[in-house]
Parts: structure tokens; C-alpha cells; sequence
């Protein structure tokens, strides 16, 4: 699997890329790749909001579900696409909030990589999908590792704000310390909510929650 990993990253998640389950999830996605299915996003991408937000610099984590599965979406970071790829509904629905919240104007572009370079980390709980396939390798064995993840945040870290949205998101709530670090819940910001996610504020509150430890907002500007 051609993968991409910032060191730290290595370092933290060693124990679980050495299970039985990650040998496993990687003999799939190389079974399928042999079979001649596409899988999302591209192979150097599969760890692409572990490269670009260390683990020593996460202030924010973003909790998605599964990666976009039409072509061209999908680019390792959580509701984000990449540079000049249309922002899907989730997206346009989460500048909604930040402009009502922050009262600034967002260009329209889809990639979330600013964010994730000031230290939002962007995880969806999934790491790869079939084309065409929601939810295909939901059982592949990602979670585990993704739990993993937000367990070693939670245990290393302090001071995280933690963005759950949806029941999805909020499930993993009990893999956090909530006496160290944030937790926010809203509504899933998919349509499919029918605008529950509007009025949560959460941008604001993150980085009020930032200051008041010290540490620098994010600058939510695009």
C-alpha cells in the first residue's frame, strides 16, 4: 500500500499497524486494487490528514464518516475536496455556519488543507471507499484503527476541541477524555438534517476555547 505518513504519526500508531486486523485491512485493499476495483482516495492520499497535521500540532479534530466516492473527491481529508473540485452540500453547509457564526465571507473553494496545516485535523473514521460504493470498507477493520487514533490523542494530548457531528461522530465520544480536552456536538451538516446544524456556533466557540488555554485560534478564512 503506497502510503504516506508524517513521522510522529508513525511512531504513536506503530503498535497498531504491527495487529492482525491492520495486515488484514491492508491485504484487502491490495486484493481489491488486483481485482480492478478503484478504490478512494489514491493510494499516497489514504494518510493525508496525518501529513499534514502532525500529532504534536492537532488542536481541532473534525470527525467525518466515510470518504467521498465519486471521482476526483476524495483526498484524505474529512468533508474536504480538493482545489477546484465543487464543494459537496456537507461542505457548503459548514461555510453557511462559519460565515452566520464568524460574520466574514468564504470563497467557494473545497479544499480544506488550510485548515488542516493550522492544526484541524481532519479524520474521518474510514479511511478508503469503493467508487461508487458508500460505505464499502466500513468493515474492513479502519475503525479500529481510527478509534486507535482518537484514543492516542485523547491519552497524549490535552487541550483538543473535538467537532462531533451527527450520531455518527457523537458515538465516539466515550473514546475521549472529556476532563482534558473540548467536546462540541451538533447535528450532522449533510441537508439530510434539515438545517439542525445551523445555530451551533462551534467555530466560534472552538477557538474561544482555544484562547482561553492559551493557545492561538484558527483562522476558519479560506
Amino acid at each position: 500500500m503506497d502510503v504516506k505518513i508524517e513521522s510522529s504519526w508513525k511512531e504513536a500508531l506503530s503498535g497498531e499497524f504491527e495487529k492482525p486486523y491492520f495486515a488484514s485491512l491492508v491485504d484487502t485493499l491490495r486484493t481489491e486494487k488486483r481485482q480492478g476495483r478503484i478504490i478512494y482516495p489514491p493510494g499516497p492520499l489514504i494518510f493525508n490528514a496525518f501529513a499534514l497535521t502532525p500529532i504534536d500540532k492537532v488542536k481541532v479534530v473534525i470527525l467525518g464518516q466515510d470518504p467521498y466516492h465519486g471521482p476526483g473527491q476524495a483526498h484524505g481529508l474529512s468533508f474536504s475536496v480538493p482545489h477546484g473540485v465543487q464543494p459537496p452540500p456537507s461542505l457548503l453547509n459548514i461555510y453557511k455556519e462559519i460565515e452566520n457564526d464568524l460574520g466574514i465571507t468564504l470563497q467557494k473553494d473545497g479544499s480544506l488543507e488550510g485548515w488542516a496545516r493550522q492544526g484541524v485535523f481532519l479524520l474521518n473514521a474510514v479511511l478508503t471507499v469503493r467508487a461508487s460504493e458508500a460505505t464499502s470498507h466500513s468493515k474492513i477493520g479502519w475503525m479500529e484503527f481510527t478509534d486507535a487514533v482518537i484514543r492516542i490523542l485523547s491519552q497524549k494530548r490535552e487541550n483538543i476541541v473535538f467537532l462531533l457531528w451527527g450520531n455518527f461522530a457523537r458515538s465516539k465520544k466515550e473514546l475521549i477524555d472529556t476532563s482534558k480536552h473540548f467536546v462540541f456536538e451538533a447535528a450532522h451538516p449533510s441537508p439530510l438534517a434539515r438545517g439542525a446544524f445551523f445555530g451551533c456556533r462551534h467555530f466560534s466557540m472552538t477557538n474561544e476555547a482555544l484562547v482561553s488555554r492559551g493557545l492561538s485560534p484558527i483562522d476558519w478564512s479560506l
